[in-house]
């Protein structure tokens, strides 16, 4: 996944393999669900035999993904916004085409705690192939479920003296750090809301 965090200040989090390395925020890290940043429709969507470069109808992209984020309440506001960049193949006439989004708040980069579904609306004009869009989408976090436990930052934050039996000792590798650090992580993931076929047809190509 590509991820773009908005963090600046904040709690010290864990990297598996150096140890402490950066910083964390109640923000939750913005980013694009793998195999879902791209959609085709086909000119015959119920033929399967026929879905091949050459009967392309429209093909699109979820690219820029951004996210700002307000961490100074209770309840964190993350606001994430993308552009949609769409192709057809015949250029003639004035077309709409919707194409189904989603948002997701993932917990634990695994458990899906909360989706929407939207619609983002792109617009051809008469003999235009080629047009954008824009799209926004929201979501709430729980400032004290995104902040790790005390006793969990002290245990990380610990200072180690050379010659100690913990000095060389990742605090990851203790399985309740990790897993509080992954309860405690939550991410805003975008994409373009795929049928079965839409999603195997990308990850083949």
């Amino acid at each position: 996944m590509a991820l773009a965090g908005c963090s600046s200040s904040g709690e010290l989090i864990v990297d598996d393999a150096v140890g402490i390395s950066a910083v964390r925020s109640p923000c939750p890290a913005v980013g694009l669900a793998d195999y879902t940043g791209d959609i085709t429709l086909f000119a015959n969507p119920d033929d399967s035999a026929e879905h091949d470069s050459r009967s392309i109808d429209v093909a699109a992209s979820l690219t820029d993904v951004r996210g700002t984020c307000d961490a100074k309440t209770a309840r964190v506001k993350s606001q994430v916004s993308f552009k949609v960049v769409a192709r057809r193949s015949d250029p003639r006439g004035t077309r709409d085409v919707s194409l189904p989004y989603f948002v997701t708040v993932m917990r634990g980069s695994n458990s899906v705690v909360a989706k929407r579904v939207g619609l983002v609306t792109v617009h051809f004009a008469d003999g235009q192939s080629r047009a954008e869009a824009v799209a926004k989408g929201g979501a709430l976090v729980d400032k004290a479920e995104a902040t790790l436990d005390r006793s969990i930052h002290d245990r990380i934050t610990k200072k180690r003296k050379a010659g100690e039996s913990d000095a060389a000792i990742d605090p990851l590798a203790d399985p309740e750090v990790r897993g509080a650090v992954e309860r405690a992580s939550f991410e805003v993931l975008v994409g373009f809301q795929l049928d079965e076929a839409q999603l195997s047809y990308n990850a083949r190509r």
